[in-house]
């Protein structure tokens, strides 16, 4: 599928990784088969070190480029200069103003021209990711997005980069299974939700950056 949606949007398809076990089988797929598609990244400036780590042992292994895209500085500073480094904690809407600044903002630059999106999403992340298509249009940004391993379980991903010895991020060994921005991402516990360790302080089942929520023009 992802050498056909390759050859269908030759030159407009990107893959956006953010370096966790799904990205991490994606890119292996990608980079061990030289199809042709972008790899990028979004660096917002408060990932684990953990997460630099596994990015710099996909360079070496693999040899290919990662693009990165960063937040544009301005809307940092101002952000930060005006509500602190830490304003997520105090309320949805200040920590949806960071994703929005630090992640959004990155992504629709590494969007541009692109006809066909694919991302790691698996539906059973969470509740919201389970009403999604594995293929499905999205009206906002007129593009195509593609969920190559929305069927797997997490012990599939597990076997895989065992399998096919892909670089993991050691957080996942440490209970971590979502790993996002390093403030904002906790180990989850036995028996808790998927994404029960993303923005943990919010209540409520649809806790997303804005990445992937459906029907949503200014959340993605």
């Amino acid at each position: 599928m992802l050498n056909e949606l390759a050859a269908a949007f030759s030159g407009k398809i990107v893959f956006t990784t953010s370096f966790g076990i799904e990205d991490q089988v994606i890119a292996h797929l990608i980079f061990e088969n030289d199809i042709p598609v972008r790899v990028a990244t979004l660096d917002t400036g408060r990932l684990f070190p953990e997460t630099y780590k596994v990015f710099s042992e996909m360079i070496k292994k693999y040899g290919k480029t990662i693009e990165v895209y960063f937040p544009d500085h301005s809307q940092v500073e101002k952000m930060v200069t005006e509500k602190g480094p830490l304003s997520f904690y105090h309320s949805k809407e200040n920590r949806m103003e960071c994703c929005r600044i630090r992640k959004l903002g990155p992504l629709n630059r590494a969007l541009e021209g692109t006809g066909c999106w694919i991302s790691g999403i698996r539906k059973e992340q969470s509740e919201n990711r389970g009403l999604l298509d594995q293929i499905e249009w999205d009206e906002s940004r007129k593009l195509y997005k593609f969920y190559p391993l929305f069927e797997w379980t997490y012990k599939d991903l597990a076997d895989f980069v065992s399998e096919n010895q892909v670089p993991v991020n050691i957080l996942h060994s440490r209970g971590f299974v979502s790993i996002g921005c390093e403030p904002c991402t906790r180990a989850i516990r036995e028996g808790e939700d998927f994404r029960a360790g993303r923005w943990w302080w919010e209540s409520g089942s649809e806790k997303e950056c804005g990445l992937h929520l459906k029907h949503d023009k200014d959340n993605g």
